[in-house]
């Protein structure tokens, strides 16, 4: 199993398996922030225009890194119904409301001075860093379909057979490592550190 040096060298590797997009009217959208870097090697290669989807994870209450659920900046999300039915109520909608606040952030900051995102009629290629349980995923794949995408590609550097199995009814797949053992994304990294606002910035610029 391959361990990439960092996201850069996954993004350069990730495009290799998407050659057949260069030149089309496909768009990457990668899920900031990790994902920027990935999807910007993958852009940059395919010579293809990059932008977001902003999905936000929704972490267990005692391991905010488990997610039991996952939101778009609409606040449409999906969640796994036995670890929802676990939780409070009332701690759940204040997580959701904190999440959404943070996705709209992220959307202001990172697409400032871009117009609407437009999908209609397009292929888009989804890219981020890794994929564990594939919750944020699947909630960004279901809002490119509402915003009318014509055909979506799911494109990461690795994730575990189980999820992609789940995705691969929703888009089309492309991926490089997909480990049977698999507890985060990070341990398939060398180099996996924290992306910062001004780094996903700067990719988009």
């Amino acid at each position: 199993m391959k361990i990439f040096r960092n996201r850069n060298e996954a993004g350069h590797l990730l495009a290799e398996k998407l050659t057949d997009f260069k030149g089309t009217n496909a768009i990457i959208l990668a899920l900031p922030r990790g994902g920027v870097i990935v999807a910007k090697e993958v852009a940059d290669a395919l010579e293809l225009p990059l932008d977001i989807i902003v999905t936000r994870k929704i972490g267990a209450p005692e391991n905010d890194e488990y997610a039991i659920g996952a939101i778009d900046i609409s606040g449409n999300g999906i969640f796994n119904e036995t670890e929802k039915a676990r939780v409070d109520k009332k701690w759940l909608e204040n997580k959701i409301l904190a999440e959404k606040k943070e996705a709209e952030r992220r959307w202001n900051v990172y697409r400032k001075g871009r117009g609407p995102l437009d999908l209609h009629g397009k292929t888009v290629i989804i890219v981020d860093d890794g994929i564990a349980t594939g919750l944020t995923m699947e909630v960004a794949v279901d809002y490119a379909k509402r915003e009318g995408a014509q055909k979506i590609i799911v494109a990461v550097p690795v994730a575990p057979p189980d999820t992609l199995h789940k995705l691969k009814n929703k888009a089309e797949i492309r991926v490089l490592e997909f480990p049977a053992f698999f507890s985060a994304v990070g341990e398939w990294y060398e180099n996996f550190p924290q992306i910062e606002d001004k780094e996903v910035i700067h990719a988009l610029a």
